[in-house]
């Protein structure tokens, strides 16, 4: 079965840390650009952070820098997205996203490919909060 698993949320005090993974089964991710995306209720879906096929090629949003990172792992074929510093504003719905074509910045940046990317996973829930 094709699909993307997103795991490693959970409720964290405020400047805790978590780390959510990114599982593929059923195709390499290392062909594809993957992406970290979250939607706060209420909120839109917005990218939080992807990480290009090949090279190291990585992008942030602005509101995570230097408190997130993202990072693939191919012999688990997963990709990671280690958060630190976590802060009550980070608090969504995860998800992640694959796409055989998309390069990062693209995939980061340019809402309107979200609906087009060729896998999403069900998301994973990070609740920061005192």
């Amino acid at each position: 079965q094709v699909q993307l698993v997103e795991s490693g949320g959970g409720l964290v005090q405020p400047g805790g840390s978590l780390r959510l993974s990114c599982a593929a089964s059923g195709f390499s991710l290392d062909y594809f650009t993957v992406g970290w995306f979250r939607q706060a209720p209420g909120k839109e879906r917005e990218a939080v952070s992807c990480i290009s096929s090949s090279d190291p090629n990585m992008a942030y949003a602005e509101s995570v820098k230097d408190r997130f990172t993202i990072s693939r792992d191919s012999a688990k074929n997963t990709v990671y997205l280690q958060m630190n510093n976590l802060k009550p504003e980070d608090t969504g719905v995860y998800y992640c996203a694959a796409d055989y074509t998309l390069i990062v910045e693209a995939m980061c940046k340019l809402t309107h490919y979200y609906a087009s990317m060729d896998y999403w996973g069900e998301g994973t829930l990070v609740t920061v909060s005192s």
